[in-house]
């Protein structure tokens, strides 16, 4: 084995943090230390084709020139200042995003759970002022939110709710794809839905053509908000910039967070202007908005709309789903492919995945599983056709040997 650079190896490092870190995750074993582009490469040296991406977060792959030198830049000028002043690449990044989307007003913060707690305590202080104190959610069975209390209240999972219950109160559950079942749970005390345009961690389920406009004409009817979580689906992962254009639909308020800043920890809550009651002391972040993260947003931003990596998402999206579907053709082990641009899932017919995953990465390709039976596809939206052919080659041998 070649050791690292300080001449520890992978099971040294692994075996350190087992010691010091607490153990929330099933990590691979793999010891990043560098990549570029769509390649990782450990402490001993191995390359990995990376199609797990940070989990849909580096949408310009690894250490982009861009990025880096945004971050270098803005670091040597100003870091942070907290939200009682005004800063520049905050500004500028909201009039991005407002111009792009069917938005009035951007809250900056974290992450992907902040971004929604934000819109949950949205909906909530909306629903005080013009639904006289409505304020249940419903949200789908095979729902995904967040980790925070709020929006583990709002994930369907059992395996994530039950270990924290009492959760707050105010979330209903019904079918995903199911209008029926959302208008039946409607109360006087409803006041938003939230919904994921394709259930990324439930499985690669996107909806059907017509459930999104149903949910946007029942909340029309009903005088409710329509929360669309796009944390995992934005930033042109399906093929258009918003997921929800491909439903013909506007929702009251959309979350981000993953690609926007190609790595750089942001999120973002984007609403209409009729839903924007959040005044002076309502929410705040103390770190959400700084210069440093706008600064790496508006960086990504701007270089995925020069290289139209939205488009290439869509055009390299569709080649790896054909590849997969031709794969599947002759391959009895794969049931399933399903998913949208670079967000791809691959079911399978035996519950066999984690052992797929570890196949896969002993041939040097990254990509992680949904469940015992599913696995997902999220490579950085700068993915080749050749890297895509890579990738479905060594699925297809690792396939072959089970």
């Amino acid at each position: 084995m070649t050791p690292s650079a300080n001449g520890e190896t992978a099971a040294n490092w692994i075996e350190r943090e087992s010691r010091v870190l607490m153990q929330t995750y099933k990590r691979y074993p793999v010891v990043a230390i560098r990549g570029q582009g769509c390649r990782l490469w450990d402490v001993e040296g191995r390359a990995y084709l990376d199609f797990l991406g940070g989990l849909a977060v580096d949408v310009l792959g690894h250490a982009p020139r861009v990025l880096a030198e945004a971050v270098a830049r803005q670091a040597a000028q100003l870091v942070q200042t907290s939200n009682l002043l005004f800063t520049v690449p905050q500004v500028e990044l909201a009039e991005l995003l407002v111009e792009r989307s069917p938005f009035d007003r951007a809250f900056f913060c974290n992450s992907g759970a902040e971004a929604n707690e934000a819109a949950l305590k949205l909906a909530r202080k909306w629903g005080k002022a013009k639904r006289g104190g409505a304020y249940r959610v419903i949200a789908a069975e095979n729902s995904f939110h967040g980790r925070t209390l709020a929006t583990v209240a709002a994930t369907w999972n059992p395996a994530y709710r039950v270990p924290f219950e009492p959760l707050p109160e105010g979330f209903d559950f019904v079918p995903f794809d199911n209008i029926d079942a959302m208008a039946d749970a409607v109360t006087d005390e409803t006041v938003a839905v939230i919904l994921e345009p394709i259930q990324a961690e439930g499985g690669l389920y996107p909806a059907s053509d017509d459930y999104l406009a149903g949910v946007r004409q029942l909340c029309d009817e009903r005088n409710l908000l329509l929360i669309l979580d796009e944390v995992q689906t934005g930033i042109g992962r399906t093929g258009t910039l918003w997921a929800h254009t491909q439903w013909g639909i506007e929702p009251d308020i959309m979350t981000l967070a993953k690609g926007l800043a190609g790595g750089f920890p942001i999120g973002v809550a984007l609403s209409k202007e009729r839903c924007s009651v959040f005044g002076p002391g309502d929410h705040a972040s103390t770190f959400g908005g700084n210069p440093l993260a706008c600064a790496a947003a508006l960086a990504v931003q701007r270089e995925i709309e020069r290289l139209h990596l939205v488009d290439h998402a869509a055009a390299v999206g569709r080649y790896f789903t054909e590849r997969l579907e031709d794969l599947r053709a002759r391959q009895p082990l794969i049931r399933e492919v399903r998913g949208r641009g670079l967000l791809i899932g691959v079911e399978l017919t035996e519950e066999v995945a984690r052992d797929v995953l570890d196949g896969l990465r002993e041939r040097g390709l990254i990509a992680n599983a949904l469940s015992p039976w599913t696995l997902r596809f999220i490579p950085p939206l700068i993915v080749s056709q050749e890297e895509v052919d890579e990738a479905v080659d060594i699925l297809e041998a690792t396939l072959a040997a089970q």
